[in-house]
């Protein structure tokens, strides 16, 4: 079956050139030329990945994005931003995009970052009723690397693809110390140091969602002044 992709772009041109090179990929490809369209048809027919433009009529990506992540939706979004501003991209990472190219962009680096989320986003096959062989457990977390999934105290606990990515990260230095930039680079793959903050805010959502207590982690540490590192 054809992975499923949405394409949010008001431009007409852009529009049909995005669609028509992911329909010769393989990908089957919906066109929403405006914000509140691409937020139903997001949450009304689930697509496998989202390409959201910023700047849209009626409502903004930053909404359209606010809106997925706020009706719990976990479909990865790769944000197309014509600005040159750190700070767009900072406040598009924090909302919960997974990943940003700017305008003009390449084709190919294009089709090899919706390749990149989506594969993060493909869960392997496992078995449901327990846990693989590589399976990570701290407190009442168990977290399966092959299978993309984590279970607190039984329960599936929706992740973002790059949030899993994090929580892989810290997890695979064994309690050794990230720093921000690194884990940015690791993670996101951007040099940027300024857009380091971003790891933050998905720090805290991992917290929100794995740790009994958020306020008082105790598995997911900060280390001041150095970065973060894991505690099983």
């Amino acid at each position: 079956m054809s992975r499923h992709i949405l394409v949010v772009e008001d431009n007409p041109d852009l529009a049909f050139g995005l669609r028509n090179n992911l329909e010769i990929e393989g990908y089957a490809v919906d066109v929403a030329a405006d914000g509140l369209t691409g937020l139903d048809l997001a949450l009304r027919t689930r697509p496998d990945l989202v390409v959201l433009d910023l700047m849209l009529p009626g409502l903004d990506g930053y909404r359209v994005l606010q809106g997925l992540r706020q009706n719990g939706s976990t479909v990865p979004v790769l944000l197309l931003t014509a600005r040159g501003d750190e700070a767009d991209k900072v406040r598009g990472l924090k909302l919960g995009a997974d990943d940003y190219v700017t305008k003009p962009f390449g084709l190919l680096e294009l089709l090899a970052r919706v390749e990149a989320l989506l594969r993060r986003a493909t869960p392997a096959a496992a078995p449901a009723d327990e846990p693989a062989a590589d399976a990570v457990r701290f407190g009442d977390v168990v977290v399966e690397p092959d299978s993309r999934t984590v279970r607190r105290a039984g329960s599936e606990i929706p992740l973002t693809p790059k949030e899993f990515d994090l929580l892989l990260a810290l997890i695979a230095r064994g309690g050794r110390i990230a720093g921000r930039v690194e884990l940015m680079r690791e993670v996101w793959g951007h040099r940027a140091a300024i857009i380091s903050r971003t790891v933050d805010t998905h720090v805290a959502e991992l917290r929100r969602k794995l740790e009994l207590d958020p306020a008082n982690p105790r598995h997911i540490l900060t280390v001041r002044k150095a970065g973060y590192r894991f505690q099983g």
